[in-house]
């Protein structure tokens, strides 16, 4: 008869080599995966600021003018204060609220906008900070606004 050993299992040894190799997986394909969770992130803020550009465009064609800077990116989704334009306006443009960008920031709006455009709308990127390289460049700006997103 065999006699089985009430105590069978791993050892600390085939433990600790499970455990390295995990780690070196993890190293290895964990930075590619996070990198490409940053570039995720840059070509969402790119669709957002598309979408918002595109609603203003239409509350223009209704209401006649941009929204001021006061008014900002709000005007999107209530309607306006003054009553000869409250009275044009066919909105909400936005079928939820204006959205944050993929930070959790909210999207800038300016009158002008950069390189003579009539509006600019832009995110600061990933440090939420004007300026930057890389995933905390500005997101919509400038040049940058022509081309598609990264």
């Amino acid at each position: 008869m065999r006699s089985r050993h009430p105590h069978s299992g791993f050892t600390l040894l085939e433990m600790l080599v499970v455990l390295v190799i995990i780690g070196l997986v993890a190293g290895l394909v964990g930075p590619r995966l996070f990198a490409k969770v940053d570039s995720s992130k840059v070509q969402t803020a790119g669709v957002q600021i598309k979408l918002l550009r595109g609603a203003i465009e239409s509350m223009r064609l209704d209401i006649g003018s941009y929204p001021t800077p006061e008014q900002g990116l709000v005007l999107l989704v209530t309607p306006p204060s003054e009553p000869t334009l409250r009275g044009r306006w066919k909105g909400p443009y936005l079928d939820e609220a204006v959205p944050l960008d993929p930070w959790g920031n909210p999207y800038q709006y300016q009158i002008p906008g950069d390189d003579g455009r009539p509006f600019g709308i832009y995110s600061f990127g990933a440090d939420g900070r004007a300026g930057g390289e890389g995933n905390d460049a500005d997101i919509g700006r400038g040049a940058a606004a022509d081309q598609p997103p990264r």
